[in-house]
C-alpha cells in the first residue's frame, strides 16, 4: 500500500475531467459510497475500493481513493464523448491499426493476444478499457484530450514525416545546452547513430549485434521535456547509462530523471561504466525481465 496515492474525491474527479456532483453520484451508483444527513460516508464496499477517511482540522472529515480506482466504465463514459482508434484515424486519414501502433508506442496501451489492452499511463490519460460483446476482444476508448496530448501528437508528427526541428532533442533538467556542448554526439555506432561517448557506442553496437530494434535519445511520452539514452520498443524498456558519476550537478539531474521514470512507472535499465564493459553477462538478464530476449 505503500505506493498507492491517496487523493480526495474532488481531485479524483478533477483528475476524470468531471465535477464533483458527477462523481458522487457515479461512486453512489456503485455503492462505494451512502447519503448521510451531514454528507457522504463510505461504504464497507468502498472501503474494500481503496476509500478511507480523513479529518481536516478546518473542513472536517472527508473521503480520499486511490488515484487509479476502478469505476464501471458504463458510469464513467455517461454524458462524454470516447474515441475508439477508428474514430480518431478517420480524423487523421490514418488506420485504426496505426493509430495503435501510435498509441502502444508511448506506453498508452499494450497488445493483448488479441487487440488492445490498457495501461496506467493510458488511464492517466483519458483511456477506457472496453470490450468487444460479440467476441470478448478487448479495446480502448479515448477522451478527447488525446488530441491535445503532446506525446500522441509528437509521435503522430514523426509518423507523417513532419516532425521539424522544433522537435529535436532538448533535455530540461536533464541534459542542458551546456552539456550537450560539452559532449556533442561524434561517436558513431555500428548502425549509423551518432552517440555522445564510447560508452553510449559500446551499448549500441551490443543492442545491434543483438538484433534489437532500438532508438537513441527518444522522447519519454510524457508532457515533461525528458529523453532517454536508448528506448527499446519491443517490451517498452528504456536504457540509461550513468557517467559522470563524480559530478555534483550530473548526480543532480540523475536523480530528478531517476524520480521521472518512477513517477510514470516505466520499465527501466540503468548502466554504470563497469556494467558496460561487462554486457554480454548483464543486458540479456535484464532484458529478459521485461519480456525482451536476446540470442
Amino acid at each position: 500500500m505503500s505506493n498507492v496515492k491517496l487523493i480526495s474525491t474532488s481531485a479524483l474527479a478533477k483528475k476524470m475531467s468531471i465535477s464533483k456532483n458527477k462523481l458522487d453520484e457515479m461512486l453512489l451508483a456503485v455503492k462505494y459510497i451512502s447519503k448521510e444527513e451531514k454528507g457522504f460516508s463510505l461504504t464497507s464496499l468502498g472501503i474494500e475500493k481503496s476509500g478511507c477517511m480523513k479529518n481536516h482540522a478546518k473542513f472536517g472529515d472527508y473521503i480520499v481513493w486511490d488515484e487509479n480506482i476502478e469505476i464501471p466504465n458504463k458510469l464513467i463514459t455517461q454524458g462524454k464523448e470516447f474515441y475508439t482508434s477508428t474514430k480518431i484515424a478517420i480524423k487523421y486519414n490514418l488506420s485504426a491499426r496505426k493509430i495503435n501502433m501510435i498509441l502502444s508506442e508511448i506506453g498508452f496501451i499494450e497488445k493483448y493476444l488479441k487487440g488492445w489492452t490498457i495501461t496506467i499511463l493510458g488511464t492517466k490519460n483519458g483511456g477506457i478499457q472496453k470490450e468487444n460483446l460479440k467476441n470478448g476482444i478487448p479495446y480502448v476508448e479515448w477522451n478527447e484530450s488525446i488530441f491535445t496530448s503532446s506525446a500522441f501528437s509528437s509521435i503522430l508528427k514523426e509518423v507523417n514525416g513532419e516532425a521539424g526541428e522544433s522537435t529535436q532533442i532538448e533535455i530540461a533538467n536533464t541534459k542542458s545546452s551546456n552539456f550537450r556542448e560539452k559532449f556533442p554526439t561524434k561517436h558513431r555506432a555500428t548502425d549509423g547513430h551518432m552517440v555522445r561517448s564510447k560508452a553510449e557506442m559500446l551499448i549500441d553496437n551490443w543492442l545491434y549485434m543483438a538484433e534489437i530494434v532500438h532508438a537513441y535519445e527518444r522522447k519519454l511520452p510524457i508532457e515533461e521535456e525528458v529523453y532517454c539514452d536508448f528506448y527499446i520498443p519491443t517490451g517498452k524498456v528504456y536504457i540509461e547509462f550513468w557517467g559522470l558519476e563524480n559530478d555534483p550537478k550530473y548526480a543532480k539531474r540523475k536523480e530528478i530523471k531517476k524520480d521521472i521514470y518512477k513517477k510514470y512507472d516505466f520499465k527501466l535499465i540503468e548502466l554504470t561504466d563497469e556494467e558496460v564493459f561487462n554486457l554480454d553477462d548483464i543486458l540479456p538478464r535484464l532484458l529478459l525481465k521485461y519480456g525482451v530476449q536476446t540470442y
